[in-house]
């Protein structure tokens, strides 16, 4: 038993664990006139890890490219949420 928690443990120390570039679409139905993707925008390409954000206002979405690493889908809801654009990801 001790030998099989041993090599457990092991196997788990030296796996690297990568990070992984995630796309996600969000919609943000708060967006009412064609300068609200600025902000949306703005905002969520201040949070370290992301790469890619195009925000449509026809559509109402915002499509990001990230680092999961460094973020999450929790803290880009977040940042829209606070500057007035609550969002959700995109069933």
């Amino acid at each position: 038993m001790k030998k099989k928690l041993a090599s457990l443990a092991l196997a788990s120390a030296v796996t690297p664990v990568w990070a992984a570039t995630q796309t996600v679409t969000l919609s943000v139905p708060g967006m009412t006139c064609s300068a609200c993707p600025i902000t949306v925008k703005k905002a969520i390409s201040k949070i370290e890890g992301v790469s890619k954000v195009d925000v449509t206002f026809k559509t109402r979405e915002a499509v990001v490219t990230f680092d999961d690493a460094k973020t999450s889908v929790q803290k880009l809801t977040k940042a829209t949420g606070d500057t007035g654009y609550p969002s959700s990801v995109k069933q």
